[in-house]
């Protein structure tokens, strides 16, 4: 069975999607629909922006969105999954792939997602950091004992998880992370998602997602927080709205639908993150990326 997922924050870069600008129609005329939806040119940001401007939450979440929704839709007849998940805001590319949102609709509720968080992220001082070579309950058990708001946010891997919150607590944790750490790593991203810290656009959120139509997917999504998959659309709605304060359950998603069948894994977007993620949890299964 094949499996099909979707990349978050942190994967942009520089001149992302300009390929596919040039070289496909469809490609064209999504792009052009989206800076008429934006109300700005978001071809401009991820054509001709630097890696600074794409690091803003409102420029990148939908940046991240285009690249992986329109290079689904160029794949045409090709593109048959079986399963799909996709990591943060990759859910909704994912959803919207799956037809259970439509283009405009999925990139106006990614436009409120990242303007709201935006919002959030400039109000505190915050950030992510990937803490590689500990056990998960390692890394949990160090974030519960600092003063501050720190949690574990991605479950990436076995031995990877990245931390968000307070920067000073963030701080204070890596340094006790360090020295049995491989590596501790900040994120280039501006907030402290996937934490506490998001709950002041929870209500927000929650009406961004109510007043958005959802359709039947045409297959199961396996969502960030339980990673189980499921069609229901009062599920995926809430599963949604949850996200934003709750851990990504990425490698217990992946280990998931690694049971439920899924041998192969195709990646849609930017980078190759997800693919490496698949490989450290389960080297047998095969992993393929359109990008």
């Amino acid at each position: 069975m094949h499996a099909y997922l979707f990349p978050g924050q942190g994967t942009q870069f520089p001149g992302m999607g300009k390929q596919l600008y040039d070289d496909s129609k469809l490609a064209q005329d999504y792009f052009n629909r989206a800076n008429a939806i934006l109300g700005f040119s978001i071809t401009d940001v991820m054509f001709n922006g630097s890696a600074k401007d794409l690091k803003q939450t409102q420029f990148c979440q939908p940046a991240i969105f285009l690249h992986s929704y329109i290079l689904s839709k160029t794949l045409g007849k090709a593109f048959k999954p079986s399963m799909v998940a996709g990591h943060s805001l990759g859910e909704i590319s994912a959803l919207a792939a799956i037809n259970a949102l439509d283009f405009e609709s999925g990139l106006n509720l990614i436009a409120k997602r990242a303007i709201a968080m935006q919002k959030v992220c400039d109000d505190e001082n915050a950030g992510m950091t990937v803490v590689v070579g500990l056990y998960d309950v390692i890394v949990k058990d160090i974030c519960d004992q600092i003063d501050g708001i720190v949690v574990p946010a991605n479950y990436n891997a076995l031995h990877q998880v990245v931390i968000s919150g307070e920067m000073k607590a963030l701080k204070e944790a890596s340094e006790k992370l360090k020295p049995g750490a491989v590596r501790v790593l900040n994120l280039p991203v501006n907030g402290a998602f996937h934490s506490p810290l998001m709950t002041p656009i929870i209500e927000e959120i929650t009406l961004a997602v109510e007043s958005t139509k959802f359709n039947t997917p045409i297959c199961p999504i396996y969502q960030n927080i339980k990673g189980r998959p499921t069609t229901d659309i009062e599920l995926i709605k809430s599963n949604l709205i949850d996200q934003l304060t709750h851990p990504v359950m990425w490698r217990h998603t992946i280990l998931h639908m690694i049971e439920d069948g899924a041998t192969e894994f195709t990646e849609i977007g930017p980078g190759n993150f997800l693919s490496g993620l698949v490989h450290q949890i389960d080297n047998k299964v095969k992993t393929f990326r359109v990008s």
